[in-house]
C-alpha cells in the first residue's frame, strides 16, 4: 500500500451520530435566532391586552347604560351582569393563556442550556396533561389514544426520543385536526351572532369574547403559549379585529346596497328594509367570522412554528462551547509558557 494514501476515518457505530452532524449553537443562533427585547415584548403585550380590556369594557357599560334609560333597575341586572361577564369572558380567558408555559427558542450561546433544560420540562408537562386529560374526560376526543399510549410508555420509561416523535404525531395529527375545529365553531359562532345582533358595541364584545376564548381552547389543546413576543401580535389581531367589528356595526352596509337598486325597490319600502337588514347582518357576519378564522390559524401557526425551533434546538450541540473555553484557556497558557521561557532564553 501507498505510504502516501491516507485511511479512510473509521465509521460511527451502528446507532451512535456522528458530532459533525450536529447544528452547532452558533449556527443555531446565525439561522434562527432574531434580536429581541424580552422586557419590550412584554410591554407590548400588557399595552394591548390592556386596551382590549378597555375596549371591552366600554362596550358594556354603554350596553349596561342604555338599558339603564329605558329601565333603571334593568340597568343595575344588566350592569351586575356586565361584571361577570367582563371576568368570565376577559379577566379569566387572559390569565390562563398568559399562565401557561412557553417554550423557549430565541437564545444565544449564553443561554442555549437553560433554554433546553426548560424546554424538556416543560415537554414532560404537556406530555403530562394530555395523558392525563385523555385517561379522565371520557369522549373527549382530541388526541389519537395509540399516539397517547406511545407518549406515556416513553413518559415512564424516559425515553426522550420516543417522547417527542410521539408529541410530534399528535400535533401534526390529531391535535391539528382538533384545532382546526375548535377555529371551524368559533368563526360560526361569530358569524351567526354578529347577524342576530345587529349593533356595534355588542358585535365589538362578542368579538373580543370568541377570539379569547378561541386563543384559549388552542392554547389549552396544544398545552403550551406561543412567546410573548408573538402573544403579543395575537392580542394586538384581536384589538384589531375588535374595531373592525366596531366599524362594521356602525356602518349601513345594506342600505347603500339598497340605494343603487334604485327604483326597483323604491315602491316597496318594507322589502327595501329587509333586503338592508340582511345584506347588513350577512356581510357583517361573514366578516367577523372571517377574522376569528384568521386569529384561529395565525395562533396555530405561532405555536407550529416554535414547537418545531424548540425540537431543534433540542439537538444543538452546546457542550463544544464549555470545551472550546478550555481548550483556548490551555493555549493561552502554553503560549504564555513558552514566551516565559524564550524570554529567560533571550537574558
Amino acid at each position: 500500500m501507498s505510504k502516501n494514501k491516507q485511511l479512510a476515518p473509521p465509521k460511527p457505530a451502528d446507532g451512535a451520530k456522528d458530532k459533525s452532524d450536529k447544528m452547532t449553537i452558533y449556527e443555531y443562533e446565525q439561522k434562527y435566532t432574531h434580536r429581541q427585547n424580552v422586557r419590550g415584548a412584554r410591554l407590548f403585550l400588557g399595552m394591548f391586552a390592556s386596551l382590549v380590556g378597555v375596549l371591552l369594557f366600554v362596550c358594556l357599560f354603554f350596553l349596561t347604560a342604555r338599558v339603564y334609560d329605558i329601565n333603571e333597575y334593568a340597568g343595575y341586572a344588566v350592569g351586575a351582569a356586565c361584571v361577570v361577564l367582563y371576568i368570565l369572558v376577559f379577566i379569566v380567558p387572559l390569565a390562563k393563556i398568559l399562565k401557561t408555559g412557553a417554550f423557549v427558542t430565541n437564545v444565544n450561546v449564553h443561554t442555549a442550556r437553560e433554554a433546553q433544560r426548560h424546554n424538556k420540562k416543560l415537554r414532560h408537562d404537556i406530555a403530562g396533561k394530555i395523558i392525563d386529560l385523555t385517561a379522565k374526560v371520557d369522549g373527549v376526543g382530541w388526541y389519537d389514544s395509540e399516539a397517547v399510549g406511545r407518549l406515556a410508555i416513553a413518559l415512564k420509561v424516559g425515553d426522550e426520543e420516543k417522547l417527542k416523535a410521539a408529541l410530534t404525531e399528535l400535533y401534526q395529527g390529531s391535535v391539528k385536526k382538533s384545532a382546526k375545529d375548535l377555529i371551524m365553531r368559533s368563526s360560526v359562532k361569530c358569524a351567526a351572532y354578529s347577524a342576530i345582533s345587529q349593533a356595534a358595541k355588542i358585535d365589538t364584545a362578542l368579538v373580543i369574547f370568541l377570539n379569547l376564548q378561541l386563543i384559549k381552547d388552542i392554547v389549552f389543546l396544544y398545552g403550551f403559549r406561543p412567546s410573548d413576543a408573538r402573544m403579543a401580535k395575537i392580542v394586538a389581531k384581536v384589538l384589531q379585529n375588535a374595531l373592525i367589528a366596531y366599524g362594521l356595526g356602525s356602518m349601513n352596509i345594506g342600505r347603500s346596497v339598497v340605494q343603487t337598486m334604485g327604483s326597483a325597490v323604491k315602491g316597496i319600502p318594507l322589502l327595501g328594509n329587509a333586503i338592508a337588514a340582511i345584506v347588513d347582518s350577512s356581510v357583517q357576519g361573514l366578516a367577523n367570522g372571517t377574522l376569528t378564522t384568521v386569529i384561529g390559524y395565525q395562533t396555530i401557526r405561532y405555536l407550529t412554528t416554535e414547537y418545531r425551533l424548540q425540537n431543534i434546538l433540542d439537538g444543538v450541540d452546546v457542550s463544544e462551547t464549555a470545551e472550546e473555553l478550555q481548550q483556548a484557556c490551555g493555549e493561552l497558557e502554553q503560549e504564555l509558557k513558552t514566551k516565559k521561557h524564550s524570554a529567560k532564553a533571550a537574558v
